[in-house]
């Protein structure tokens, strides 16, 4: 799926890209994603991964902006983090780029499992292992549709 800026022209990579079942989206450090000593402000590592895990969703064909209708349930649903564990293996700093590497590992009844990693090239510098749920508009779990657990099964990629 291409992204337009403004009917500008395409942006294909916008969203980053899938190789062998994982998702791989590079990251610009700024100035503004880090702390007094120059490296990456730790909360930042969780914005990054949540744009991973969004733009995943957003290449296999799961839009966010769908799902308050969704037509196979017909009702509202939204994801949500039920459980995260987190390590900080070094630090990223201004101008590096990164990558987000994000793959399912596990799926159930209203949840999955994710496995997340930020590389500065080969340097691990951040790893989640993260649990999510699909909940309806009033916080309940909800079942992952069919098309949708389809499209998880696709990219299921228990290992690295």
């Amino acid at each position: 799926m291409n992204e337009t800026v403004s009917g500008t022209g395409a942006w294909p990579d916008l969203a980053g890209r899938i190789e062998n079942g994982v998702h791989l989206l590079p990251v610009r450090i700024y100035y503004e994603d880090t702390d007094f000593s120059g490296a990456v402000y730790h909360a930042n590592y969780l914005r990054y991964c949540e744009r991973g895990r969004s733009d995943f969703l957003r290449l296999i064909g799961v839009h966010h902006a769908e799902l308050f209708d969704h037509p196979e349930s017909r009702q509202r649903l939204g994801f949500v983090v039920t459980a995260m564990n987190t390590r900080f293996h070094a630090p990223a700093r201004i101008d590096d780029v990164i990558e987000v590497h994000t793959r399912f590992v596990s799926l159930g009844g209203a949840r999955f499992d994710l496995v997340q990693e930020v590389f500065r090239e080969a340097q691990l510098l951040f790893s989640a292992d993260l649990k999510a749920a699909l909940i309806d508009g009033e916080g309940r779990p909800r079942r992952l549709p069919d098309d949708m657990r389809a499209r998880f099964q696709a990219h299921l990629n228990e290992s690295p």
